[in-house]
C-alpha cells in the first residue's frame, strides 16, 4: 500500500465523521518566496485537483485555515473566492461549494498542512461543533505521524528541495499520476535512487524522462551537488570533447581560455546525457572510455583528472536495435543500462491526464492572472478520449492554448473560467490526425493529404471503406514506398515523415510493415 493510498483511507475515515461532499489532505511545501500547499490525497474531488498547488498567499481560504488555531467554518457571506470551485467530483457541470471548514494539521509541534471539508449543502455543517473537528484533527495528526517514518520525512525533504530548486527555475514539476503504470515507475526510482547504478531511462518523446532524473538525483546521495544536463542530439562531434570533457587553452582554434567540461562540472554530482541515443559513433567511443575508467583528460593537457559522476542517461530510441544495426556501440549500451527504467507514454495512464491538465491549468491560471481556470465534464472526457501521440509535452502546450482561449471568451469575471471542449481543440486535430492508434502519422493520415501522395496510391481508395481503414491503408503503402526509396532505413523514411524516429517505428510495427 502506497503513502497515498493511506491517507485516502484516513479520509475515509473523516467523511465517516464529517458528512461532506469533499476532503483533502494538502501538505505545506515551503518554497522561496511563499509557501505552496501541495495536496496529497483527496476523496469527492476531481481527479485534475491532485495535479493543483495552492500557492498561501493566492487562497486567502487556506491561508486563514493556516493562521486559525484548531480550525473554522467559514460562513456563507464570508466572500472569499473558494480553491476547490468547480472541483468536486461527478459534477455534471461546474458548481460551486456552498459550506467550507478545515484545519491545520501539525506534526511534532509543527503545521504539516491542512485538512479542508466541503459540501454543497450550506448547512451540511451546522451539527459540526468544536469537539467532533478536534477529533477530526487528532485521528489525522496521529495518522500522519505514523506515516512519516524518518525515511519518509527524509524523502519529502529531498522532494522539498528539488521542488525549491524547480521552482527557482521557472516552474516545479513532478511525476503525478495514480495510475499502476506511474506508480510502478516511481517504485522503480526509490528502489535505485540510492544504489548510485548507471540508469538508461527510455521513452518516446515527451513522456518527462528529464523528470525521472531529477527525481533520481533529488533521491539520491549526491542530491545537495549538481545534476547536469547535456543534449547529446545537439553536440557536434568536432565540438564532443570540448564540451564533455573541456579543453585547454590553445587546444584548438577558438580556446582562448581553459574551460571545465560536464563530467568536471558534475563532480561529486550527477550527469545526465539527454538524447543519448543521437551521438555518433566516434563520440560513443570516447564518452565510453571515460565511463570505464573514471578519468578525464582535457583536449591539449596532459593531465589527467578522476571524477566521481554518477551517469544517467535518456533516449527516446531502441538502443538494442541501434546496436543491430551497427549505429550504436553494443559496449556502451551495456554499460549505460544497468538500470533500464521505462517512462510510460500518456495514453498507457488513463487517468493521470486529468491530473495532469489540472497541474498546467494551475500554473496557467497564474501566469494569466486569471481565476480559477477549471475543465468542464465535456472537456475532461474530451482529454481522456484522446491518443495523445505527443504525450505530456502535447498535452501541456494543449492546456495552455485553451486556457488562452476560455480567458478571452469569458473574460477575468466570475468564479471560475470553464475550459470547454471547443477550447482544447482536439476536434480540429482530429481533422489532420484521427484519434486513436493511426494520430501517429500527423500530417499524412488523413485523407487530406492524399493530394500529396504519389498517383499510384490513389486508386486504393474505395468508397467501400471506412475512414480508420482508408487511413491505415495509406499510411501502410506511404511507409512501403518510402523504406523502398530510402533502402530500407526507418530513421530515413521517419524524417521524410516529419516523425519522431520511435512514433515511425510503432505505427510501422502495428500495420505490419517491416524494414
Amino acid at each position: 500500500m502506497t503513502t497515498e493510498s493511506r491517507y485516502r483511507q484516513l479520509l475515509a475515515a473523516v467523511r465517516g465523521l464529517v458528512r461532506c461532499d469533499a476532503a483533502a489532505l494538502l501538505r505545506l511545501v515551503p518554497e522561496e518566496g511563499a509557501p505552496v500547499l501541495q495536496p496529497v490525497a483527496v476523496d469527492g474531488l476531481a481527479d485534475e485537483a491532485l495535479g493543483r498547488r495552492f500557492p498561501v498567499d493566492a487562497h486567502p481560504r487556506l491561508a486563514r485555515l493556516l493562521d486559525s488555531g484548531r480550525g473554522l467554518r467559514f460562513p456563507a457571506d464570508a466572500g472569499l473566492p473558494d480553491p476547490y470551485d468547480g472541483l468536486l467530483e461527478h459534477q455534471q457541470e461546474l458548481e460551486a461549494v456552498h459550506d467550507c471548514m478545515g484545519a491545520p494539521l501539525r506534526v511534532d509541534g509543527r503545521i504539516w498542512g491542512l485538512v479542508t471539508l466541503d459540501a454543497m449543502d450550506p448547512r451540511a455543517f451546522d451539527g459540526v461543533d468544536a469537539t467532533r473537528l478536534d477529533a477530526v484533527v487528532r485521528m489525522l495528526e496521529t495518522g500522519i505521524a505514523a506515516e512519516l517514518t524518518i525515511v519518509e520525512m527524509t524523502r519529502q525533504a529531498e522532494r522539498e528541495q528539488a521542488l525549491a530548486r524547480a521552482a527557482r527555475g521557472g516552474g516545479p514539476r513532478e511525476l503525478l499520476g495514480r495510475s499502476a503504470a506511474m506508480v510502478r515507475l516511481r517504485q522503480e526510482i526509490d528502489t535505485v535512487a540510492g544504489a548510485d547504478l548507471t540508469v538508461l531511462i527510455l521513452g518516446e518523446t515527451g513522456v518527462g524522462k528529464e523528470l525521472v532524473a531529477e527525481r533520481l538525483h533529488a533521491r539520491s546521495a549526491r542530491s545537495d551537488r549538481p545534476l547536469v544536463q547535456i543534449n547529446c542530439a545537439a553536440l557536434p562531434e568536432t565540438l564532443a570533447d570540448s564540451e564533455l570533457f573541456g579543453h585547454k587553452r590553445g587546444a584548438f582554434t577558438g580556446a582562448i581560455a581553459d574551460r571545465a567540461g560536464k563530467f568536471e562540472l558534475a563532480d561529486g554530482g550527477t550527469l545526465l546525457l539527454d538524447e543519448v541515443g543521437e551521438l555518433p559513433l566516434p563520440v560513443q567511443a570516447k564518452l565510453l572510455r571515460v565511463l570505464q575508467s573514471g578519468d578525464v583528460q582535457r583536449p591539449g593537457s596532459d593531465r589527467v583528472q578522476r571524477v566521481d559522476v554518477r551517469v544517467l542517461a535518456a533516449t527516446n530510441r531502441d538502443l538494442r536495435e541501434e546496436v543491430a544495426r551497427g549505429r550504436f556501440r553494443a559496449d556502451l549500451y551495456h554499460r549505460l543500462s544497468v538500470f533500464p527504467l521505462r517512462v510510460p507514454p500518456l495514453r498507457e495512464r488513463g487517468r493521470d491526464v486529468l491530473a495532469l491538465a489540472g497541474g498546467f491549468l494551475e500554473e496557467n491560471q497564474h501566469r494569466l492572472g486569471a481565476r480559477n481556470l477549471r475543465l468542464s465534464p465535456a472537456a475532461s472526457g474530451a482529454l481522456l478520449a484522446h491518443d495523445w501521440p505527443g504525450n505530456v509535452r502535447e498535452l501541456e502546450h494543449l492546456i495552455s492554448r485553451a486556457a488562452l482561449r476560455a480567458l478571452a471568451a469569458a473574460g477575468r469575471g466570475g468564479r471560475w473560467i470553464a475550459i470547454e471542449p471547443e477550447h482544447l481543440g482536439l476536434a480540429a486535430t482530429a481533422s489532420v490526425a484521427p484519434p486513436g492508434p493511426g494520430a501517429e502519422l500527423a500530417g499524412v493520415d488523413s485523407l487530406d493529404g492524399a493530394s500529396k501522395m504519389p498517383l499510384d496510391l490513389a486508386p486504393e481508395f474505395s468508397t467501400g471503406l471506412g475512414l480508420r481503414e482508408a487511413t491505415e491503408r495509406f499510411q501502410r503503402q506511404w511507409i512501403e514506398q518510402a523504406l523502398r526509396r530510402h533502402g530500407g532505413a526507418m530513421a530515413a523514411a521517419a524524417r521524410e515523415a516529419g516523425m519522431d524516429r520511435s512514433n515511425f517505428l510503432r505505427l510501422a510495427k502495428r500495420l505490419g510493415v517491416k524494414a
